[in-house]
């Protein structure tokens, strides 16, 4: 076991520095920026007042989730060293991937409300991201949230269950309570689900939906419904999902095709020679050489009250260039997420032009497996996502009911749910799929990761009355977005961002 004491500086605090999107070919780990400026937004009809919203949001700006391409890609550099086949730009880059190894292994640590500190926790970017749409959630909704605190009305909050989107929950209510004193005390977490599994029911934290939040790895082991039970459906998409995933000739051929075609190859020499000899590099093309994520390594932090131990499980296997190029890349898209933790510009390590390939294949990737994928596909990346869509609604009946027991819904979740809701929505630039006979490419389709899955993605619907009607406003990471053009006839006025609550209900047939 390879044992270093290298120090973590601890931050208390968030750097306002924000990071620009553009330009750097980030994909879904692009980290957070509103699409729209709050000041340009379409006001509501006359006599409407916001009455209720509702929100589900990726997790914020993250670490990377575990260590995998970072400890292989750092093995592969110790085996060059070894080997004395570095240049002088690939003898830098050893000492900043175990640096990154070294934040990923200490980050959280030292920040108040993170569940326990390591690898795929928020960074201090991500905090922000979520301490900042609360505020604009607020500043957005005029009275409906500044008045609760007078009234009964209570604001709900369910997750996924995994620490990351816990710690989002934790890090948005926070920042409600900081904004809106009084308001903590009206914030409840969603009743405990008891009856899963069917064998052998247990209950599952309070604030916890898998169905609704993370319905992409239902198992029978955890999730098994009765074949009676609502989420019985949700439950047989996902293993159809699954199975699409691991045994679909289509998708799987149309990603590696994308993956190890020759330009991409052509990209991965051009980064790697760089950094290796042609030799070293031409073993690991020719299959000479191969590199797993295995080795352990353990990290104290700098004020010595903290040590912990990272363990490769080798399932992350370098076995060719572009292999190797892509686990590069996958450093490097995280890097501008934790910018505070580890302010390392690993963009240097890419010659002019090579970015934007890795880019294309993270999104063709993404595009195939959570998204639109190929049309014959018929919608299995995104059925499963009906039972959160038919959460929104119920939610939204409640108020067209006259129940203004919630003021609020907050759902905290990952990209493996955000895309296909996405798709379940019908957003126009989440939702056109690929016939089997072409191939996505950025000229032909406009899904892309950097915005349909960028780090704390958001959907929120925002519901107005003026007494008698209820009108909702969809907004997509925060921009004003149109329903579908079925749903043109519930459109409020032409032009309008204003829909007809009654409408929405008719033109997703709900």
């Amino acid at each position: 076991m390879r044992v270093i004491a290298f120090s973590l500086l601890v931050c208390s605090t968030v750097s306002a520095t924000g990071v620009a999107q553009t330009g750097l070919y980030l994909g879904s780990k692009a980290p957070y920026t509103p699409a729209q400026d709050s000041s340009t937004y379409e006001a509501a009809p006359a006599g409407f007042t916001p009455v209720y919203t509702e929100l589900v949001a990726r997790h914020g700006s993250r670490g990377l989730s575990s260590p995998g391409s970072d400890l292989a890609m750092y093995n592969l550099w110790l085996d060059a060293q070894a080997k004395g086949s570095l240049t002088k730009t690939g003898a830098r880059l050893g000492p900043d991937l175990l640096r990154i190894i070294q934040a990923n292994a200490l980050l959280g640590y030292g920040v108040a409300g993170i569940s326990a500190p390591g690898y795929g926790n928020l960074t201090l970017l991500g905090i922000q991201e979520h301490t900042q749409l609360a505020q604009r959630m607020v500043a957005r909704t005029g009275t409906l949230l500044t008045s609760v605190p007078s009234g009964s009305r209570q604001i709900l909050v369910s997750t996924s269950g995994v620490n990351r989107a816990i710690d989002s929950s934790t890090f948005f209510t926070q920042s409600l309570g900081n904004t809106v004193p009084g308001i903590a005390s009206h914030i409840a977490l969603t009743p405990a689900l008891t009856a899963y599994p069917i064998s052998k029911p247990a209950a599952q934290p309070a604030g916890v939906n898998r169905f609704q939040l993370y319905f992409h790895k239902l198992n029978a082991k955890t999730d098994l419904p009765a074949s009676t039970d609502p989420y019985y459906p949700t439950y047989q998409s996902s293993l159809q999902y699954q199975s699409f995933l691991a045994s679909d000739s289509i998708q799987i051929g149309k990603i590696n095709g994308i993956t190890y075609s020759s330009s991409a190859y052509a990209a991965a020499h051009a980064v790697l020679y760089t950094l290796f000899t042609k030799p070293f590099v031409d073993a690991l093309d020719a299959g000479t050489t191969s590199y797993l994520n295995t080795g352990s390594y353990t990290f104290t932090s700098s004020d010595g009250k903290f040590t912990t131990t990272i363990n490769g499980d080798g399932t992350t296997t370098l076995k060719n260039s572009v292999d190797a190029a892509n686990a590069l890349y996958a450093v490097y898209q995280i890097t501008p997420a934790m910018v505070n933790e580890v302010p390392i510009n690993m963009g240097k390590y890419f010659p002019a032009g090579t970015l934007p390939t890795f880019n294309y294949i993270s999104d063709a990737a993404d595009f195939y497996q959570k998204g639109p994928s190929y049309t014959e596909s018929a919608g299995v990346t995104y059925q499963m996502s009906q039972s959160l869509l038919d959460d929104f609604f119920s939610e939204g009946d409640a108020i067209a009911a006259g129940n203004l027991q919630h003021a609020a819904k907050l759902r905290f979740t990952h990209a493996e749910i955000m895309i296909p809701f996405q798709e379940k929505l019908g957003i126009p630039s989440a939702s056109q799929s690929v016939p089997m006979a072409q191939t996505y490419t950025f000229d032909n389709n406009p899904w892309r990761g950097e915005i349909n899955g960028e780090l704390a993605a958001n959907i929120q619907w925002d519901f107005y009355t003026d007494g008698a009607t209820i009108l909702v406003k969809m907004l997509f990471n925060e921009k004003e977005t149109d329903f579908p053009t079925a749903c043109e006839a519930a459109r409020n006025s032409a032009g309008s961002h204003f829909y007809r609550y009654v409408g929405i209900k008719t033109c997703y047939s709900h």
